[in-house]
């Protein structure tokens, strides 16, 4: 198995949940912060992920024996989000701003001469685009 499938493979459920909380923290973390940060039932949960990623070469110790992040990996999941900042955001969720900016102005603009067409259209896809970055936030991917 090639390296970035088996980091693929491996990289999800609580182990991805960790990772993902070690890119928003930008800094190092400790074992114990993960689990209390991530509700996990004990340090040695928290241990064994970190461990894996460490496997995984994604994470590695630094000299106060706290984890940081070795390398950037974008796996499946994570190629639908757009990292600005310290924030995942889904991509979705710029269609769905686009979509209703387009909606709303193309409605302001044109009240005299709506063409329903249009406006069922844009509207139509923002709703989408909305439903489904709805959907995407409660499965609290990121």
């Amino acid at each position: 198995m090639a390296d970035m499938e088996k980091i693929e493979y491996e990289l999800r459920g609580k182990t991805l949940k960790i990772y993902l909380y070690m890119l928003k923290q930008g800094k190092p973390v400790g074992v114990r912060e993960v689990q209390r940060e991530l509700g996990l039932s004990s340090p040695s949960v928290a241990f064994h992920h970190l461990e894996k990623l460490m496997r995984l070469k994604v994470v590695e110790q630094d000299a106060s024996d706290d984890y940081v992040i070795a390398k950037k990996v974008d796996p499946g999941i994570l190629q639908a989000f757009v990292n600005v900042g310290r924030f995942s955001v889904p991509r979705v969720g710029f269609y769905a701003a686009f979509f209703t900016t387009v909606a709303v102005a193309y409605f302001a603009y044109n009240l005299s001469g709506l063409d329903v067409y249009a406006l069922i259209g844009t509207a139509g896809a923002a709703a989408v685009f909305w439903y489904e970055l709805l959907r995407l936030w409660r499965r609290k991917a990121f």
